[in-house]
């Protein structure tokens, strides 16, 4: 028997109960869904894109269809050559001669009035990218942006050099301030290296807390004692005891 002062005994209906199990379902099956669509669209993209480019009797549906009397597509077939192509210009550019075409290609590129510049910025992208000294996109950060007291995450693209270098007599690191939910497009940011804070968290982290607009948040992996210090501020040292003793 319930004392009056205790509180109401809650039931769970047999509605709730499903519901809470739906939504435990759909939070278990939509990153699963999700990532199978999204890599089975690229597969189709690239797919439609390739295989039309196969001869037809060099092309693996070819051989299928008169085996086994009608049509059957291989899905994949098209990134599979896309793979191998790449790999293979890879292979070829690696050579003496290889490299001496390429340099013929960028100079005959370099003529061309706007395609020069779309190609030397993508060329340039690239190699920052996949240089391993590269220190693009290695560091997420905190920076008070748009304005004094709003804070956003950035990553850190590399330390500014050239003409703004050498205007402003400042130590500036180059940030790039991303969108959400769409974090190719974004703000490129000059800023001093004071002015940053810089996280703990994983670049990979930090963009799954800029897509999902800060539903998906990462733990703070700081040490204990430093969890609640806000940004800027530094741990004091204890206090040193005197010596009583008098040496």
């Amino acid at each position: 028997m319930r004392s009056a002062g205790s509180p109401p005994v809650r039931r769970t209906g047999f509605w709730h109960r499903i519901r809470a199990y739906f939504l435990a379902g759909v939070l278990i099956t939509s990153p699963i869904v999700i990532t199978l669509a999204l890599a089975l669209w690229l597969v189709n993209f690239v797919d439609s894109h390739i295989v039309p480019l196969i001869p037809e009797q060099w092309n693996p549906d070819t051989y299928l269809r008169e085996l086994f009397g009608f049509k059957i597509s291989i899905p994949g077939i098209g990134v599979v050559i896309l793979f191998v192509v790449i790999t293979l210009i890879g292979w070829v550019t690696a050579s003496y001669l290889g490299r001496i075409f390429v340099r013929i290609g960028e100079n005959i590129v370099a003529r061309m009035p706007v395609v020069s510049g779309i190609y030397g910025a993508v060329k340039q992208i690239m190699e920052t990218i996949f240089r391993n000294q590269s220190q693009a996109f290695r560091r997420a950060v905190l920076v008070e942006y748009p304005r004094r007291g709003l804070w956003t995450v950035a990553f850190v693209t590399g330390k500014a050099e050239g003409e703004v270098r050498s205007l402003i007599d400042e130590d500036l690191i180059n940030i790039y301030v991303p969108t959400t939910p769409n974090p190719t497009s974004g703000f490129l940011l000059f800023v001093p290296k004071s002015d940053v804070v810089y996280l703990d968290m994983t670049v990979e982290e930090a963009f799954k807390l800029v897509i999902s607009g800060g539903l998906v948040t990462p733990p703070d992996r700081r040490p204990e004692g430093q969890q609640n210090i806000p940004p800027g501020d530094k741990i004091e040292p204890p206090a040193k005891v005197a010596n009583l003793s008098g040496g």
